[in-house]
């Protein structure tokens, strides 16, 4: 389960749209609104392109990521 909040505060911080998202992912823009807010899972390749996206090191990773 992704940490919704670091996500979308990571996206503000850096201007970048759930449309940037959902291009980067390859997907639609409503899949990646899902993925973002955890109504769908992402896939690990997937959370490697958004990590990548928002400049997200190796270890905070699981911060965003593996949210309890």
């Amino acid at each position: 389960m992704v940490n919704t909040n670091k996500i979308k505060g990571r996206m503000k911080e850096l201007e970048i749209t759930q449309a940037d998202v959902a291009k980067c992912l390859e997907i639609a823009q409503p899949t990646a609104n899902q993925k973002i807010n955890n109504v769908r899972p992402f896939d690990l390749n997937e959370a490697e392109k958004l990590a990548e996206l928002l400049n997200i090191e190796a270890g905070d990773f699981g911060l965003y990521f593996f949210a309890q």
